[in-house]
């Protein structure tokens, strides 16, 4: 009852109320044309194909959960907002390392309208050459109505203009809805699945595919799951922080304390997203090129995701990409020349190189544990799918964070506008923004 009452004070405010409908009008939208098939493909015969071959239909498997079943149904949001995040996550690399972006990224809102330009430009190719790859992999496992350019060109240029549609989606909820658009969009998909997952794990029941135990197995653990992520999620080291008094004038600056807080999982996805672009892409030529050359056959048929070996180099790819985008985001020198300019100073430890090294250690430490935490979560449902034969459903450790952390965020959202207007919080038991410290 309190946590209905709460929602209901969402619409006790105005600029509240048409955020919230509007977030949930554009997602109406999204899930309208997650519906609408593209004309020329056998529909049947690919979700048959994606369920039954290995290798580059697990691949499309895995990219269909970010799509919400789309991908499977081939309709006209097939893409999703796949094409967007590759550019985005690359055009933020390119940030990093290009001048000329750089320096457009120091100009404020005017560089980055320019640089979100240049992502959707971006966004717009990759679109293209998705849609060009999926329209050949349908034609050479006979999956076309018609082949031929003409089945290609009107193919590419529905799952183009979707995906174009589909970003631009997300940018309207960003701008006059809740939360994050991207993120709101693959929340939306995932989620939107989870209904047809409990239909299809009632009917593998019902047919003796699997047995009710195991069935009822799988959802604990994605409830523990679940829980094990929001957990983590919430957890940060706190690190003490002192203002010396400063007198500039008549007025007294400083003498206050406050802390920086250090996330357990600072890379948030990102890890795991360059960890499957870096083992999903090559694995996708290798598909391709299977038939014609013995190597690339013998390459994927030992890197599907049910096999060891793809587990541990996946693993290994989370624990590299964890330290080096943790180091992208936090720089323990800068982060120590800061402070001391400020006039702060951690208790007990020196200011300057020692501050720096302190930081360095803390983030050392605190990135193996999320280090560990991102390559178990992604590797867990492989695991679960080479232990239990006739898997209902595929729900990655990665859909799962997504899922958790948009969640979070967005209820944190809620609830600050209803504390704002003096309203209870979103959760009434305790602040939603509030995280564990760890010691």
């Amino acid at each position: 009852m309190i946590l209905l009452k709460s929602f209901i004070n969402i619409f006790h405010i105005p600029e509240l109320r048409k955020k919230f409908l509007f977030t949930l009008g554009v997602l109406v939208v999204y899930s309208f044309g997650r519906h609408i098939p593209v004309v020329g493909v056998d529909v049947n015969a690919l979700q048959q194909w994606i369920e039954n071959v290995k290798g580059l239909g697990g691949l499309f498997a895995y990219l269909d959960m970010f799509s919400g079943g789309a991908l499977q149904s081939s309709t006209l949001f097939s893409l999703g907002m796949m094409p967007y995040i590759t550019a985005s996550i690359m055009m933020q690399v390119l940030g990093m390392s290009v001048p000329y972006l750089e320096q457009l990224l120091k100009e404020g809102e005017y560089g980055r309208r320019i640089v979100n330009q240049y992502t959707r430009y971006l966004a717009f190719g990759i679109s293209i050459m998705h849609s060009f790859f999926f329209a050949t992999m349908l034609e050479r496992n006979n999956l076309v109505l018609e082949p031929g350019w003409s089945f290609r060109l009107l193919f590419i240029l529905s799952l183009t203009v979707g995906s174009m549609l589909v970003m631009w989606l997300g940018e309207q909820i960003s701008l006059f809805g809740l939360g994050n658009g991207s993120s709101m969009i693959i929340f939306a998909g995932i989620v939107g699945r989870l209904p047809d997952d409990m239909v299809r794990t009632v009917h593998y029941v019902r047919e003796g595919m699997t047995s009710p135990i195991i069935a009822l197995i799988i959802w604990l653990v994605l409830v523990a799951i679940t829980a094990c992520v929001v957990f983590l999620e919430r957890g940060e080291r706190k690190i003490p922080v002192h203002y010396t008094r400063r007198v500039v004038g008549q007025r007294v600056y400083g003498g206050q304390s406050a802390y920086i807080p250090f996330r357990i999982n600072n890379a948030n996805i990102m890890p795991v997203i360059f960890a499957g672009a870096a083992l999903n892409i090559p694995m996708f030529f290798a598909s391709m090129l299977s038939k014609k050359f013995t190597f690339f056959r013998i390459l994927y048929e030992n890197m599907l995701p049910t096999s060891v070996v793809y587990n541990i180099v996946q693993f290994l790819l989370i624990f590299f990409f964890t330290f080096v985008y943790t180091s992208m985001i936090y720089d323990p020198h800068e982060l120590s020349e800061n402070m001391k300019k400020n006039g702060g100073f951690i208790p007990g430890i020196r200011p300057g190189k020692k501050t720096a090294d302190f930081f360095n250690y803390i983030l050392t430490r605190i990135g193996v544990v999320g280090a560990l935490y991102l390559g178990i979560l992604a590797a867990l449902p492989n695991i679960m799918a080479i232990m239990i034969d006739n898997m209902p459903f595929y729900l990655g450790g990665t859909a799962l964070l997504i899922v958790v952390g948009v969640a979070l965020e967005t209820a944190a959202q809620i609830e600050s506008y209803l504390i704002e207007h003096r309203y209870d919080g979103f959760l009434s038991s305790g602040r939603i923004t509030g995280r564990r410290v760890i010691r």
